[in-house]
């Protein structure tokens, strides 16, 4: 493989690596904080990629230029607090209903939503069952040097994500209520007897994993310029699966755990011919070897109850 080769697909993967990232960030603080396994966020994903369709096209009816950074960015923002509001959505008719229930109740209830979202979007949007093709919301040329084709998506997918993920950072680690919500997630009860407001530290999480979520979706149709009302189900398991590597509950373990499955997929593709038809069988192949051999996951502890 030569170099121009190798810089080129480093390219691919990390803009793959990184929009699995902010699915597996989400799924990590779902379970971390409010011990949920919620399979309905891969539809947030998707929801995420036609909000940003539908937002863009009646902001360009409304005299916004198409490819501007003025529509970029109102795009960015409505899908952001789309993303948000179904998170709420989700906690308040949802996760909060079945707090308390068995582990499988709340999984079987979170992937029956998923399902519901997918048809809904099928039967509501217009011509729904078919690929819609997405807009070019940023008019910027390809950069070429020597064999690399560096695309403007890749590299705007790459910075939103970092700044992004940054800025969740500081949140968790900086502020007053990102203590919160690592007290919440350490231990809930000694939390709600110190006073912090439990309830409103879920509410933030699911809207916080679910706003990135649906960036994701915009990040997805960015990069391949069409999207699909079923293309939450693979995003659901190959964020999933980054969160099992990193180690559920641990958000940097989710950021490598995204990282690693995205550079093994196209490494998959770039080595093996006709990779690209076991590119998804890796990340099946890769959460069933980590169960087996690490169940908690690179960067997770192992837990230890106390009888």
């Amino acid at each position: 493989m030569s170099g121009e080769v190798f810089f080129q697909q480093f390219l691919n993967a990390l803009g793959l690596g990184i929009m699995y990232a902010l699915i597996a960030v989400g799924f990590t603080l779902f379970f971390g904080v409010i011990e949920v396994v919620n399979f309905a966020h891969g539809e947030v994903f998707m929801m995420g990629a036609f909000v940003a369709l539908i937002v863009s096209g009646i902001l360009v009816a409304a005299g916004f230029t198409m490819g501007s950074l003025p529509l970029f960015v109102a795009v960015l923002v409505a899908v952001l607090i789309a993303g948000g509001i179904i998170g709420v959505l989700l906690e308040k008719f949802i996760v909060r209903p079945m707090r308390g229930a068995p582990d499988i109740m709340t999984l079987l209830i979170t992937l029956g939503i998923s399902i519901v979202m997918r048809e809904a979007v099928m039967l509501l949007v217009p011509n729904g069952r078919n690929p819609q093709p997405f807009p070019n919301l940023m008019d910027l040329d390809s950069i070429q040097i020597g064999g690399v084709l560096i695309k403007p998506e890749a590299i705007l997918s790459i910075v939103l994500s970092a700044i992004l993920i940054g800025g969740l950072a500081y949140i968790i680690e900086k502020t007053t209520f990102g203590r919160y919500i690592r007290a919440t997630a350490q231990d809930r009860e000694a939390a709600m007897m110190m006073g912090i407001n439990v309830k409103k530290v879920f509410i933030v999480t699911l809207a916080l994993g679910s706003a990135l979520g649906a960036v994701a979706g915009l990040m997805n149709g960015l990069s391949y310029g069409i999207i699909k009302f079923d293309m939450g189900f693979a995003a659901s398991i190959k964020g999933f699966a980054a969160a099992v590597v990193g180690g559920l509950g641990n958000v940097y373990g989710a950021i490598a755990g995204g990282l690693l499955l995205g550079f093994l997929e196209i490494l998959v593709v770039s080595v093996i011919p006709d990779g690209s038809s076991y590119q998804d069988i890796v990340s099946f192949i890769i959460v069933i070897m980590c169960l087996v051999f690490r169940p908690a996951g690179i960067f997770g502890e192992r837990a230890y109850e106390k009888v």
